[in-house]
């Protein structure tokens, strides 16, 4: 063992303390009181290449990575200021002038007096790990491009074809309502049925807009303190045409006892409106005699008010309720499948919960909670 790595001679229990820490898997540095490099190991030495000199100018020369230094300097200059033991993750020089990354930790060794005498500094080789990380990072990043991509192709798809639709109907019902009104006798009923149906089709285009600005909107809720039977009623008066022309029988079963709830009107509105407009597209297909949609509203556990949609329709598979809420998923045919991820998404916003579970019988039942509060509306 020599002094230039070292810092000291002879063959005492000092060299056998020096035996000891060069066979440490690591590179160790042992400081002074006031941090400066007093001896190191040879696994130190060796990597380095540098004398014990250059060395003590590790704050100012090239063996700490230059973008890495200040805050190593600061981290370690706060440790030994403070008497506490220090971490951080850096690059250091070898000998043949490539850059590793290493931890570097530093402990005090303190004395009789409970104050630092010196400190240990243990540097741990992390470049392969640390480049590990990297690559799966990177490889992480271009997954969720990938994904990215994928989600805005599945979007424009789903747009192109929702849009379609209703423009479609009402470039046939413009050119049906022209055609019976140019005739030797216009055919005034004609014409207004088909008045009424490119309005139909219109307001179907406008609602795919809105869910879609729903969708991509980060402006603020406008939070209020609101009865949710009285949300349950507006949206029924919204709702009663369609359901009325489905021939569904709606019975509404609204208390007028419950606690308010602070919501954004019509965000909350929009997701009654879908569970109703769900409820209704699921009983098309079955018996008009069977379509029987309840909607409902009451206390529940914890200190929540529950609103309830339960409808006759086709009903759940077990298999379908963890899908159910992902965007895109949808069992409707042309259908979007954003409603519920937009439902469940302004009701978790409310902090609240929206689930779904299949009937005893037939149908679906789809619920959300929200959290009461006793400060009565303004």
């Amino acid at each position: 063992m020599t002094s230039d790595h070292h810092g000291r001679d002879g063959r005492g229990p000092a060299h056998a303390a020096t035996l000891i820490v060069d066979n440490i898997p690591g590179l160790v540095a042992l400081l002074t009181a006031s941090g400066e490099v007093a001896t190191v190991n040879r696994q130190l030495f060796d990597y380095f290449g540098r004398p014990l000199d250059e060395l003590r100018r590790w704050t100012t020369n090239d063996i700490v990575h230059p973008d890495d230094r200040p805050h190593v300097v600061d981290v370690f200059s706060r440790s030994i200021a403070s008497g506490t033991p220090c971490e951080t993750t850096q690059r250091f020089r070898r000998a043949d002038g490539v850059y590793r990354w290493f931890t570097n930790r530093g402990c005090p060794v303190r004395g009789d007096d409970g104050r630092p005498a010196r400190w240990c500094v243990l540097l741990t080789d992390i470049d392969e790990r640390r480049r590990a990380e990297e690559a799966v990072d990177r490889a992480r990043s271009e997954l969720a491009h990938v994904a990215r991509v994928s989600t805005v192709n599945a979007l424009t798809v789903s747009i192109a074809h929702e849009i379609n639709q209703p423009l479609t109907g009402i470039v046939t019902n413009a050119g049906t309502c022209l055609r019976l009104l140019d005739g030797g006798r216009p055919d005034l009923d004609g014409a207004r049925d088909a008045a009424r149906k490119l309005l139909r089709d219109a307001n179907r285009a406008a609602d795919v807009i809105a869910r879609l600005r729903a969708l991509f909107s980060r402006q603020d809720f406008s939070l209020e303190p609101l009865h949710i039977s009285d949300v349950a009623r507006e949206v029924i008066a919204l709702a009663s045409g369609d359901m009325r022309r489905e021939r569904v029988v709606l019975q509404a079963e609204l208390a007028d006892d419950l606690p308010l709830v602070r919501a954004d009107r019509v965000q909350l509105q929009q997701v009654v409106l879908n569970l109703l407009g769900n409820a209704v597209d699921a009983m098309r297909h079955v018996d008009a005699a069977s379509r029987r949609l309840l909607i409902r509203t009451d206390r529940a556990d914890g200190g929540h008010v529950r609103l309830l949609v339960r409808d006759t329709g086709a009903g759940l598979r077990h298999g379908q309720l963890d899908k159910l809420f992902n965007a895109f998923h949808t069992t409707k045919p042309g259908g979007m499948g954003i409603g519920l991820w937009i439902s469940r998404s302004i009701v978790e916003r409310h902090d609240g919960r929206l689930w779904a579970e299949p009937n005893d019988g037939a149908g679906a039942t789809f619920a959300f909670t929200l959290p009461a509060i006793d400060q009565p509306p303004a």
